[in-house]
């Protein structure tokens, strides 16, 4: 229905809805990317924050280098951002339908989130075990860096394909 009610609109209409229907799809990819952006520093902020209590309870030097694993899960919101940019100069152009940009930021912004949050948990996991044993910081950023790379993926091939 809303589209047969479109097609028989003003051009001019026409075109300012399909452009915002495709920028729409750039503030999906940040917001969702933001949202799991959130969570996983939300989960990892919490590891990290009982892990230093646990060295402060047994009088213990707390690592400060936890906030590394609470700040990884921030950098898919940029890549989110990069996919929103992307969409608007597509939108800008005039050169892509409106169906894939919007479908293309959901997606997107859900692929990148995802990544944030499960990096967020395992950075949870990290936190513990580095307050724990006081080794492993490198090999647990390795881990944060392999499911890093799901996000960045996703941001390189998707910005590829809509613009």
């Amino acid at each position: 229905m809303f589209f047969e009610s479109l097609t028989n609109a003003d051009p001019e209409l026409q075109k300012q809805i399909i452009a915002s229907l495709g920028k729409l799809g750039g503030a999906l990819s940040l917001s969702m990317a933001a949202i799991g952006s959130a969570l996983g520093a939300g989960a990892a902020g919490k590891s990290a924050i009982q892990a230093w209590k646990k060295c402060y309870a047994q009088n213990r030097m707390a690592p400060f280098m936890l906030v590394a694993f609470v700040g990884a899960p921030l950098t898919q919101t940029i890549y989110g951002m990069i996919v929103m940019n992307a969409i608007l100069r597509t939108v800008a152009a005039g050169a892509a339908m409106y169906h894939n940009l919007l479908l293309g930021g959901l997606m997107a912004g859900t692929a990148i989130g995802m990544s944030a949050w499960m990096q967020g948990l395992c950075a949870a996991g990290a936190s513990d075990a580095l307050a724990e044993t006081g080794k492993g910081f490198v090999n647990y950023l390795m881990v944060l860096g392999v499911i890093e790379t799901v996000a960045l993926f996703v941001m390189v091939f998707v910005t590829g394909a809509i613009s």
